[in-house]
This record gives C-alpha cells, structure tokens and sequence, in this order.
C-alpha cells in the first residue's frame, strides 16, 4: 500500500476529506486536489501531498498528473470525488448554468481519467473510483441537470469497466444516500435565488424546508460511512461494480427498482408534503 498512490478529487470537504483521512492512515501515498487548497491545510499536516486544481480546467487538471508523474510514476488509484448539485426548476436555470454542471460532475472527471489511464494500462493495474450518487438512479424535483450528470456518471463508468477490463483495471461506482456534507447548503440559498419566487416557488420551498430538517435532525450519514465503502472497494480483490451506503440510500433504490414510476412518483411526493 506504501508504493500504491491515490489522488481523491474534491477533498476540501465532506466525502474526499474524510476519505483521504482513511487511506493515508491505511498506509497509501494520497494526493487531494480541489479548488480550495486551504481547506486542505489539515490533510497537509497529516501527511497528504495537496494540489490546487479547478477540474473545469484542463491547464490545471494536466498539471495535476504531471507533478504526481514527476513525483511518484503515476496514480494508481483515482477517486473521482468532485461535484456539486444544482438545483432549481429546469426551467429556471440558463443552459450556461446547465454546461457548467456537466463540466464539473462527468467531463472534469473524464478527462482526469483519461490523463491517469496510460500509467495505469501500463502496470496492467488500477482502480477508478467514481463518486456518483442514489441520483444516479433517482430523481426528486428541481434536481433535473443534477442528476442528469449522475445518471450520465452511471452509463459513462459501466462502458469504462468493459472497455478497462483487458487492463486488470477496475472501475466501481459508489452510490451514497443522505450524507453530512456541505450540499444541503450549496444546494439550497441558490435554488431560492432561482425558482423560491416563481411559478415553482412553492414547491421550492417545501424542498428547502424538508432538505433543512432532515440535516438539521441529523438525519444525514456521516461522510466517513462512503470514505469506508471506498477503502473496501479499493482493498477488495474483485470490487463489486457498485456500493450503496448511507442513509435511505437502500430503501430509496429498492422502491425506485421495484416500485415502478408512479410509485416512486408518489413517495417522493409524500415526502415533500
């Protein structure tokens, strides 16, 4: 594991900080990169190499993998962590606004992997390790473009685990619930700005008044329960394709699964009263 380097994306928070915590204590070389490179401060003072990288960027996202080239071969492992949700009526949000949330949640992401990818076919081994969400299976309203990236994150990783598999390289996919995360925040004063006066105004605020309480309650998983299903799917000598973790992440899949569209149609709407 000391010869094995990881780079987790999106670890100035939440799920990457908590998962590059894990992994460095389990012996791995681990990089983190993200936008805010002082809030990575403390992974610096534990021993994680920090890197500051916009992942809309292809200057920086190359620079990335060079330093870690120049340093340690190559990544061995990727956590494709970054992303963020944007919320508000479909209708109320500018294809501008649309672009960039694909840029962030699926092409940022590609273009990493392809950049790791040679390294990786060259030692014949690899993980990737893609972040995706119940979203990707799901769907709740005003979240259209948001999970239209995960849907995408979805089909995007089951075509790369095929096309990788003559490569003895892995790709998993991690579908977490409810997490503690900063997203309850991010996702919700800019879905107010968006839709909370318009013709989808009140069902604005009933999502943001549910969102609050269920964070407010505690109701979330703590971020670490996704850092540990990584740390296994990573460890696992044969990964299954998928995990699932944190809180109604199970339930919420089975009825979407089982249930059918009208169903779930009627559970989120039941939800939201």
């Amino acid at each position: 594991m000391a010869n094995q380097v990881v780079l987790v994306t999106g670890a100035s928070a939440g799920i990457g900080k908590a998962t590059a915590k894990t992994l460095l204590a389990e012996g791995y070389t681990v990089y983190v990169a993200a936008r805010r490179v002082g809030k990575m401060k403390d992974l610096e003072e534990l021993g994680v190499i920090a890197i500051q990288m916009d992942i809309t960027k292809e200057t920086e996202v190359a620079a990335a993998v060079e330093q870690i080239t120049a340093e340690n071969n190559g990544v061995d492992i990727l956590v494709n962590n970054a992303g963020f949700g944007l919320y508000g009526a479909m209708e109320d949000i500018s294809i501008d606004e649309a672009r960039y949330q694909f840029e962030v949640n699926l092409f940022g992401l590609a273009r990493l992997t392809q950049l790791v990818l040679p390294y990786m076919r060259s030692q014949k081994s690899g993980k990737i390790i893609n972040i995706s969400s119940i979203g990707g299976k799901i769907y709740t309203p005003l979240g259209s473009w948001y999970y239209a990236t995960k849907h995408a994150l979805e089909g995007w990783s089951d075509c790369l685990r095929f096309e990788l598999k003559a490569f003895n390289i892995d790709v998993v996919i991690i579908e977490p619930g409810l997490i503690q995360t900063e997203f309850g925040n991010v996702m919700i004063a800019p879905m107010m700005r968006r839709s909370g006066r318009g013709v989808y105004g009140n069902l604005a605020k009933t999502l943001a008044r549910s969102s609050i309480d269920m964070y407010a309650n505690n109701s979330a998983s703590k971020p670490q329960v996704v850092a540990d299903l990584i740390l296994k799917a990573i460890k696992a000598k044969k990964p299954k394709t998928r995990y699932v973790g944190g809180k109604l992440a199970t339930p919420l899949l089975f009825a979407r699964k089982w249930g059918g569209d009208r169903l779930f149609d009627w559970l989120i709407g039941n939800m939201l009263k």
